[in-house]
């Protein structure tokens, strides 16, 4: 069985692999803006067991809750042998400026990323 953390671990393997698709290129972003994301509250509802070599697929939605924060909900699905989903998972995250650590803005690609575009 795959032990419970570690959802939340390829979930945010998922919210790397988006942000990526999106093309924000990770190793810079939060650098070059001076903000930082950090997970505030996390949830989870597993719904069946996933076993080591299980394939799976992650859908990632961003929702916006205001301008220094969003959340993340993930679906997992297990693929095989018959695709069912495993577990619902959702992170609330908020920007803060990595100096004051003061709530900050969302960054505009960011931004345009968790409103869709």
């Amino acid at each position: 069985m795959v032990f419970f953390p570690n959802y939340l671990s390829i979930c945010h393997e998922a919210y790397e692999e988006a942000l990526a698709a999106a093309g924000i290129d990770l190793k810079t972003f939060f650098s070059d803006t001076g903000t930082i994301v950090p997970v505030a509250k996390s949830e989870a509802e597993y719904l069946r067991p996933l076993t080591c070599g299980d394939k799976v697929r992650v859908s990632v939605s961003p929702v916006a809750k205001s301008e220094n924060s969003f959340e993340l909900r993930f679906e997992m699905t297990r693929l095989t042998p018959v695709e069912k989903i495993a577990a619902r998972i959702r992170t609330e995250h908020v920007c803060i400026s990595s100096t004051k650590r003061d709530r900050a803005p969302l960054p505009p690609r960011l931004k345009a990323w968790v409103d869709g575009g």
